[in-house]
Parts: structure tokens; sequence; C-alpha cells
């Protein structure tokens, strides 16, 4: 029978081993990508906070889904339970962000890092399609409605970020 596996020096890894460290390169390239925005427009979470917070949500899901295979013959192994705690838990450091920074920007900021989160259980899942559309989207809504936001700010004469 076809072995497959990857010979990388002295050690082998299966090609689902390396499909799965490439889920979570992708999470954490994604996450990066998303958290360079708000680097940029000097928020306190920038593209480690995100990066990390998209690979550990990564990591969550596939922890997930390997226990569910493994754990096939217990009732009730669901890997989307895991996914939704990870939903909680991104909500708890959300809104510890926006209670510190006491800013309504960093609101935005907090809620970035919640999709963030999605971004990688998305690419835990192997949504990568998913996971850099969610990215582009993300990026554009930081970035592009900042300006769309001032603008409707200075129109009707209310306090601007």
């Amino acid at each position: 029978m076809f072995d497959q596996t990857l010979q990388l020096g002295p050690q082998f890894f299966s090609l689902v081993e390396t499909a799965l460290a490439i889920n979570l390169l992708v999470a954490a390239i994604l996450g990066a990508l998303l958290g360079l925005e708000r680097s940029i427009a000097g928020k306190h979470a920038g593209m480690r906070t995100y990066a990390l917070v998209s690979l550990g949500s990564c990591l969550f899901v596939i922890i997930g889904t390997l226990a569910s295979y493994q754990l096939s013959f217990f009732a009730g192994i669901n890997p989307l339970q895991i996914a939704g705690s990870i939903v909680i838990g991104i909500g708890f450091i959300g809104s510890g962000l926006a209670l510190m920074g006491g800013q309504k920007q960093e609101i935005t900021t907090a809620a970035g890092i919640w999709v963030a989160a999605g971004i990688g259980m998305a690419s835990g899942f192997g949504l990568y399609l998913l996971a850099v559309a969610t990215t582009l989207i993300a990026v554009a809504v930081f970035s592009f409605f900042w300006h769309i936001e001032n603008w409707v700010r200075g129109y009707f004469g209310t306090e601007a970020d």
C-alpha cells in the first residue's frame, strides 16, 4: 500500500500533519494581516495579537476535529462545541480590551479580534477561501469604512474618531 509521508530530515510527517500545519500557518498569516491595519491605526491589539488569536482558534478547531475522530466511539463528541467555546472565550478577551481602553475605538478592535478568531476557526476547518475572503472584507471594514464614518460625522457635525 502507498505510504503517504513527507520526509524532512530524520523525521517523517504524514500528509495529514503537513496539511494541519498549513492550516495553522494560514491562520497566523491571515490574522497578522488583519492586525496589520490595527497596528497602522495605532491600536493596542496589533499584528501579534490578531495572529495569535487566529492561530489559537485554528489550533482548537484542529484539536477538536482530531479528538472527535479519535473518540468517535463515544456518543456526543462534537468539534463544534469547541468552536462555540472559542467564540465565548474571545468575547471575554474583547470585552476586557474594550473596558481597558475606555474608548469607543477599542470596541472596533475587540470586534476585530473576534473576527480573527473566526478566521482561525475557518483555517482550522480547512476553509481557506472563506478565511481569506473574511480577512479581506475585515481589512476593508477597518480601513475603508473608517473614512466613510469620518466623512458622515463631519458632514453631520458629530464627533469624529
